[in-house]
């Protein structure tokens, strides 16, 4: 028989997955209400994906069985990255593998095979897709870690649900590595998940495409597959923002009750963020794509400031 603990991991990687189209549809709901249009329903991105996974794929004759099995690859890797992350509670039996090093090993895969991907079919957009989806890749990754690290320092563990209890313990205190970190964390977050000002996933122009250019050949269910993996990638980094720096209402034990004041909590955030999300996308403009190192730079720049910040207090005290 299954006990409390793994049934509510089951259910946390389940959530996972399911808020991650209401996530991207509150984000476009509120950007079109911005734009004094009415937009379309933020639950038009679960139909998109059952229409989608109830049509056939389509495979180009000049690709290879990997360009089949990526989707699989990419999805199943980033729905466990994204179960690594604490959402309604802590303390569960996959915090043993809820590590920083993990869940940035199990990107990388799925980013690796979502390059690979977008070279096999041999079009001049999946190899473009692919060659800027490195270059933001080698750039955001160690201003990621970097960011997470001065957290994982101040827990001593680099464990995410050691990290959140930690914060849960010592309270609201402000801490200068902590802003510093949060604002490295937020730029590469949106690097990673292909938002304005770095990518535009409402676009398909050739000059400016990263994320799309990549699956730009595929169709059906496996087109449903790779986009529903973006989706979850962007409630997986909005979930570590809002869990770590802001972790009140998440579940310390498994009753009931603090699960469900988990679950709103952690939705009324998702949600406070999406928020913020659309107006910065609605006031900031996409940039050249040769300016995107320069802002991956600054992201490692503000992590790198979070950690000496911490070092320098922890030997000042």
């Amino acid at each position: 028989m299954i006990s409390m603990d793994w049934l509510v991991a089951l259910l946390q990687a389940l959530l996972m997955a399911l808020l991650a189209p209401f996530l991207v549809g509150w984000v476009r709901k509120v950007k079109a209400r911005l734009q004094n249009r009415r937009g379309a329903s933020p639950f038009q991105p679960y139909r998109d994906l059952y229409k989608l996974l109830g049509k056939e794929a389509r495979v180009a004759h000049t690709s290879s069985p990997l360009f089949t099995i990526s989707p699989y690859v990419v999805f199943v890797a980033t729905w466990l990255a994204a179960a690594t992350v604490p959402l309604i509670a802590v303390n569960l039996p996959t915090a043993a593998i809820a590590d920083i090093i993990v869940l940035v090993g199990l990107l990388a895969l799925a980013r690796f095979f979502l390059a690979l991907a977008g070279m096999d079919v041999g079009t001049a957009f999946g190899g473009m897709g692919a060659s800027r989806e490195m270059l933001v890749s080698a750039l955001a990754e160690p201003a990621m870690l970097m960011a997470v690290f001065t957290l994982a320092m101040t827990a001593h563990s680099t464990n995410l649900s050691s990290v959140i209890e930690h914060q849960l313990a010592t309270g609201l205190v402000l801490r200068p590595s902590y802003l510093f970190a949060l604002g490295g964390l937020i730029l590469v977050a949106i690097a990673e998940t292909g938002r304005i000002p770095v990518d535009n996933p409402a676009t398909h122009l050739e000059l400016t495409m990263i994320h799309e250019a990549m699956i730009l050949e595929y169709s059906g269910r496996h087109l449903a597959l790779m986009e529903w993996a973006a989706q979850i990638k962007l409630v997986l980094y909005g979930t570590l923002i809002v869990n770590i720096f802001l972790p009140w209402g998440i579940g310390q034990d498994f009753t009931p009750l603090a699960l469900g004041i988990g679950l709103a909590a952690v939705v009324l955030k998702l949600l406070a963020l999406g928020t913020l999300l659309a107006t910065a996308e609605t006031v900031l403009a996409k940039m050249r794509i040769f300016r995107v190192p320069a802002f991956l730079n600054l992201a490692l720049l503000l992590a790198l400031l979070g950690l000496l910040s911490h070092v320098i207090l922890e030997v000042g005290v």
